[in-house]
């Protein structure tokens, strides 16, 4: 770990805005609260990427925000002068969003297209397959939600609850969905909502913890 640059511990590239870094940081230590060395280790590459940019900023070659350059301002600033603004969301709901990085959205997406894929254009269309292929997608969106908070628990049960809404949602729209898309691709209605139900789980693992 130690030959990682401070960008490789965050888990980021050199070349993307300090606004996402700072994102990226938070989250990283919101999910790693109770490890106190892995905490050290991300405000130090968190310091080590701010320096690195304000050198940068003096060697002309990118601009700083204020923000950064001027803390203090910031805080001046920052004191509502009259009614405090009203929450974009409710405080539960941002408890279980999350702010995932293009490459966790993507990851996630690719493992539900390929079982999408198998599940719609498998030659024979059996039921055996859509439900080893539901298996292998409940699998995934258990581990990829309990990677972010590490709460099994509430990883099984969003899971679940996206498998089941999914089902049922993909059956109702199958009477009318299947027909429209079948001048184009052959579809079961237990393969369309075997579809519907890994969009959902995409959804699930990608922006809930």
């Amino acid at each position: 770990m130690s030959e990682q640059n401070p960008y490789e511990k965050l888990g980021v590239s050199e070349d993307v805005s300090f606004d996402e870094i700072q994102n990226v940081r938070n989250r990283l230590l919101q999910q790693y609260s109770g490890d106190a060395k892995r905490l050290e280790m991300i405000e130090a590459a968190y310091d080590a990427i701010l320096m690195d940019r304000l050198r940068l900023r003096q060697e002309g070659k990118i601009k700083v925000p204020e923000r950064i350059r001027f803390p203090e301002r910031l805080v001046q600033t920052s004191v509502p002068q009259g009614p405090a603004p009203r929450q974009q969301s409710p405080a539960w709901l941002q408890k279980i969003l999350d702010r995932p990085t293009p490459a966790e959205v993507l990851l996630t997406g690719a493992w539900y297209l390929g079982l999408s894929a198998i599940s719609t254009f498998y030659p024979t269309g059996e039921d055996q397959v859509l439900q080893l292929a539901l298996v292998v997608g409940v699998g995934i969106s258990i581990y990829f939600i309990n990677r972010k908070e590490a709460r099994f628990g509430r990883a099984v049960i969003f899971t679940l609850s996206g498998l089941i809404v999914g089902l049922i949602a993909g059956g109702l729209l199958a009477n009318w969905a299947v027909p429209l898309i079948g001048q184009f691709v052959h579809l079961t209605p237990n393969q369309f909502s075997t579809a519907v139900t890994f969009v959902l789980l995409w959804l699930i693992s990608s922006f809930l913890r």
